[in-house]
């Protein structure tokens, strides 16, 4: 009997529904100071332990099976199942972006769910590191991880943080490679010009998109944000103003005549999303990006311009990503060999989704509401696409996926 006829006979033969919520009780329930409470749990706790030592004295690989099992519903079973056959490995670190992916203003509050830290914990708990790589500043990102999975996991030295989309890394435990501060590798002629944007931009906004919106507050990237509910009306307004209005004052900081309307007609050129957005502001240039100058060129070609509808604005160093930050945090963890599970909804995730794709390191997945190119490459993978606002059905596969690799026995 091969593993599908094993996993085929276990979802058939045991009632896995109640198994898993016998497990999810007790790793859920909360410390309450109650005797009969605790005896509550102390019961569901020995329920739990003889329904999997009865699928471990069943089955062959009842070890693996049990624990599968308890946490995989049948369907996420065969999915890791497929996984393993198609890979012949497990993940050995997982690399999460957060906002729209491991939480959802939509469906969780903008917290991450209960479940997903606690599948986190888990993985943690067998050994594997955590890379979260977000847009957002540091210590915003390592209070509500803190927060949500323990001062004890995030400094644990398996628990990474790459920021700012990839400017720099924060890896505590790891002596004076704890931050890395990537953006101070650039070239003086780069960051002089990140330097001026910086200094000018909320001083001489007009005074509507200075009531509109606030400036981040990054060490290095420039990063406007709405004052009004992310993909509000109001929000996508301003943020639609906020993009004519950096792209004109990154223009202006680089020493080349007319350089605001080259700099539109060049990111224009660039980027479709820009384009629509600064043909129906009415702000985009007859220039012919053709004929922009050379020495522009050159330097907007090192900048990226990130513009999500009613949620942001911000200018980035091209050189510095989330690809960059995440081979900086697996330098750090020590990992040579990765082999990785990206999750992520954004073009700057789909980077690092694309470079573990080439480099055969890894799977991607996506929240069914992911950007269209994100969604392409997600479905022309291993089409793992997931409902927003549960992350965790995603996690629990891999999950899976790692008990099925712990043993090359398939008999």
């Amino acid at each position: 009997m091969d593993r599908y006829d094993r996993l085929y006979s276990l979802y058939e033969r045991v009632d896995t529904d109640s198994l898993r919520s016998y497990q999810e009780f007790v790793d859920l329930f909360p410390m309450v100071d109650s005797m009969v409470a605790l005896e509550y749990w102390e019961e569901a706790q020995e329920e739990l332990t003889e329904r999997k030592n009865s699928i471990r004295s069943s089955f062959v690989e009842g070890d693996i099976l049990a624990e599968i099992a308890a946490y995989a519903k049948r369907e996420q079973a065969f999915t890791a199942l497929d996984l393993y056959n198609k890979y012949e490995r497990g993940v050995n670190v997982l690399v999460l972006d957060v906002d729209e992916t491991l939480r959802s203003a939509g469906e969780t509050d903008n917290e991450i769910p209960r479940e997903t830290l606690h599948v986190l914990t888990e993985f943690h708990e067998r050994g594997v590191p955590i890379i979260i790589c977000t847009g957002q500043t540091l210590e915003n990102v390592k209070g509500f991880m803190i927060q949500g999975l323990g001062n004890e996991l995030v400094h644990s030295g398996d628990f990474s943080i790459v920021y700012e989309g990839g400017t720099g890394v924060f890896t505590p435990g790891h002596g004076a490679d704890t931050k890395q501060l990537l953006y101070e590798e650039l070239d003086e002629s780069i960051r002089s010009i990140f330097d001026e944007v910086l200094s000018r931009v909320l001083p001489e906004a007009p005074p509507a998109l200075r009531r509109g919106c606030h400036l981040q507050g990054n060490e290095f990237n420039v990063t406007l944000k709405p004052n009004y509910d992310i993909g509000s009306d109001p929000a996508v307004e301003i943020i639609d103003k906020a993009l004519v209005y950096l792209l004109d004052l990154l223009g202006d900081a680089i020493d080349c005549e007319d350089g605001a309307a080259w700099t539109r007609a060049f990111y224009a050129d660039a980027d479709p999303e820009i384009r629509e957005v600064l043909a129906a502001r009415d702000a985009l240039p007859t220039n012919d990006p053709e004929q922009a100058p050379a020495a522009l060129c050159d330097v907007l070609e090192r900048i990226d311009v990130g513009y999500y509808e009613g949620d942001a604005v911000e200018i980035a160093s091209r050189e510095l990503n989330k690809v960059t930050g995440v081979r900086a945090a697996l330098d750090v963890l020590g990992l040579d060999e990765p082999f990785a599970l990206v999750m992520g909804d954004s073009k700057s995730d789909l980077r690092v989704m694309e470079w573990v794709r080439e480099n055969d390191c890894g799977i991607a997945a996506a929240p069914e509401h992911a950007s269209k190119r994100v969604l392409d490459h997600v479905r022309r993978t291993d089409d793992f696409v997931f409902t927003e606002g549960v992350a965790g059905d995603i996690l629990w596969i891999v999950h899976a996926l790692n008990r099925l690799a712990e043993t090359t026995h398939n008999q």
